[in-house]
């Protein structure tokens, strides 16, 4: 679980992130949506502990974070996996040497321990054939698998992703969505997603937050979302024509 009480952080005269307070439960997928500019990206980097805030604290399962020593915030950032939204896979690596990389740097497991996990996590994103293979040679879904696979090879506490369906189609889209979502309920992980794809909040939107101008201007459920009489929500999520009818599907049902 990662508690947010307060926060503000400014970057001179501007004020980005304006008093955000949330909890973020685990073996739930959390998304926090919004507007270019609206702070999305800020908080997130909060969240990881890449910007320190101004006020405020974040909990992570009990632990302030400000009041962790040095080491202890070493410690809590290797429980953290983050898949990043072009993948940010290494050239030059196989699709193994990008997942594995992460074992090599903060791990002194044996190379057949190492090994038997990387084989493990890219089973489970379904990626079994792909070892040898370099990031040019397989297609943006799979990329985006291996990210995945990458971001959960430390079996981390925390999973943050910065939108993980960015160039993808909608089919392949759907299903990022759903690994994502099955690996956050099956391993318990606390999983935050930045996101402006609409399709994300209505498959695994479980907790969604809207941020507006540094604001939490509204929180629910992704069916909470679309009876929400909140007008700047209203206005962000039925911008198309497709879900301005699912709108009205809702309040059909309703009456």
């Amino acid at each position: 679980m990662i508690e947010v009480d307060n926060i503000h952080k400014s970057f001179g005269d501007n004020h980005v992130l304006k008093g955000i307070s949330t909890t973020f439960e685990k073996g739930k997928t959390n998304l926090v949506i919004g507007q270019s500019g609206s702070g999305k990206t800020v908080f997130l980097k909060c969240l990881l502990g890449l910007f320190e805030p101004d006020e405020g604290n974040i909990c992570y399962n009990g632990q302030i974070y400000s009041e962790l020593s040095t080491k202890q915030k070493r410690n809590l950032r290797q429980e953290m996996g983050m898949v990043f939204q072009g993948s940010a896979l290494f050239d030059s690596m196989t699709v193994e040497g990008n997942v594995m990389f992460p074992l090599d740097m903060f791990t002194k497991q044996s190379q057949s321990e190492k090994q038997d996990r990387v084989d493990f996590v890219l089973k489970r994103v379904n990626l079994v054939d792909a070892h040898k293979r370099f990031p040019a040679e397989i297609s943006g879904g799979m990329q985006k698998r291996v990210a995945i696979a990458r971001a959960i090879v430390m079996n981390p506490k925390y999973l943050f992703c910065d939108e993980p369906n960015s160039g993808l189609d909608p089919k392949t889209a759907i299903l990022i969505d759903n690994l994502i979502h099955e690996i956050t309920q099956e391993y318990d992980i606390t999983t935050i997603i930045n996101t402006h794809d609409m399709n994300s909040v209505m498959e695994i939107g479980e907790k969604i937050i809207f941020l507006k101008n540094g604001l939490k201007e509204w929180e629910g459920t992704n069916k909470e979302i679309f009876k929400t009489d909140n007008q700047a929500v209203t206005d962000f999520v039925y911008s198309s024509e497709l879900f301005k009818k699912v709108r009205q599907m809702y309040i059909e049902e309703r009456n």
